[in-house]
């Protein structure tokens, strides 16, 4: 697991990070624009915890939103859900 440095500024939609897999390498969007302020460093010696348990051990990062930043882009975790299972 690839993940931003703490202090990175970045803009929604740009590369945040990659997990990589034996077979492939995924990139890390964001979903907002902001600063990272912490990041699960524990993914380093447990990859696996992003699916194991995405919503609680395997969190990547938080983003302290810039001022002006907007959210309403973004799904709400029922809409999410509905739209992965399709």
């Amino acid at each position: 697991v690839d993940l931003p440095a703490v202090g990175k500024q970045i803009d929604s939609g740009s590369l945040l990070g990659e997990v990589e897999s034996t077979k492939s390498v995924s990139e890390l969007y964001s979903p907002v624009t902001g600063t990272v302020v912490a990041v699960n460093t524990a993914l380093a010696d447990a990859p696996e915890r992003l699916n194991e348990d995405p919503y609680g051990e395997g969190w990547i990062c938080e983003i302290e939103l810039s001022e002006g930043a907007s959210l309403d882009a973004l799904l709400e975790p029922a809409a999410y859900r509905d739209l992965i299972e399709t």
